[in-house]
């Protein structure tokens, strides 16, 4: 039996050939379907759980990425795809949202909420996406914080571009093996919550389990500068009326 989650399998493949075993049979079939159902959502909802994190943790003995030097870069071209993932896999939020629970990633509460926002769109075609992942520091900035804005606005000049809002749930659901301590700010523009809150999303390993956060998404927010950010390149990046990384996180 293949137990590995995603994959088609033949639990219920049983036949009864003798009519006096046929109700024997079906009873015997419905609970080994039960059990191979009940296997698989286990395995599936052990992707962001504590445990299978700290079991990744051990097999693959990652570092959290901010253990890295701060080199500032010169210029995106000079930095390699950290990561690349598929977007445009959903049909809508619901399916979504299932797929984050089938696997038991959490979902914060303002993450949440702007995930069921009229303005958060998915993508209606598969679409392969390259992620760059580098720290305000290494855009440049010295001092020990610095705004979203200028973060954004640095950003952009070096040749990065703002990443589509479908990159945060989706980068949850296909990085399973992120290192404990780590939290990825999705470079994004900010959606505003119901009470007109901006807030932006957040991939991160808090070591509780994986699970998508939201945060301040306003212009003047205040960012450590070892924070991380995940940006696209430019001409790689989210539609143009996303990319004016300066007007968007004013609005």
């Amino acid at each position: 039996m293949d137990r590995t989650a995603g994959k088609n399998v033949s639990c219920c493949a049983i036949q009864c050939h003798s009519p006096g075993w046929r109700r024997c049979g079906i009873l015997i079939v419905a609970m080994l379907c039960t059990a191979c159902t009940l296997l698989f959502a286990s395995e599936a909802r052990a992707q962001c759980t504590a445990r299978d994190v700290l079991q990744n943790q051990l097999r693959l003995k990652k570092a959290p990425s901010a253990d890295r030097p701060q080199i500032p870069i010169k210029s995106a071209v000079d930095v390699p795809v950290w990561k690349t993932i598929t977007i445009g896999t959903f049909a809508n939020f619901f399916a979504l949202s299932n797929a984050m629970d089938a696997v038991g990633c959490g979902i914060g509460n303002s993450a949440g909420e702007i995930l069921a926002r009229p303005t958060f769109t998915l993508r209606d075609t598969k679409t392969s996406v390259k992620l760059f992942a580098v720290s305000a520091a290494e855009l440049g900035f010295k001092t020990d914080t610095a705004s979203l804005a200028d973060i954004y606005a640095r950003a952009k000049q070096l040749g990065f571009g703002l990443a589509a809002a479908e990159v945060g749930p989706q980068l949850r659901l296909q990085y399973f093996d992120q290192p404990i301590g780590e939290f990825l700010i999705i470079g994004m523009e900010p959606i505003r919550t119901w009470k007109g809150a901006p807030v932006i999303l957040n991939v991160a390993n808090g070591g509780a389990g994986l699970i998508l956060i939201g945060q301040d998404g306003s212009a003047d927010a205040q960012i450590s500068v070892v924070s991380r950010f995940v940006f696209v390149r430019t001409n790689e990046g989210a539609p143009a009326e996303e990319q004016e990384a300066v007007a968007l996180v004013g609005r």
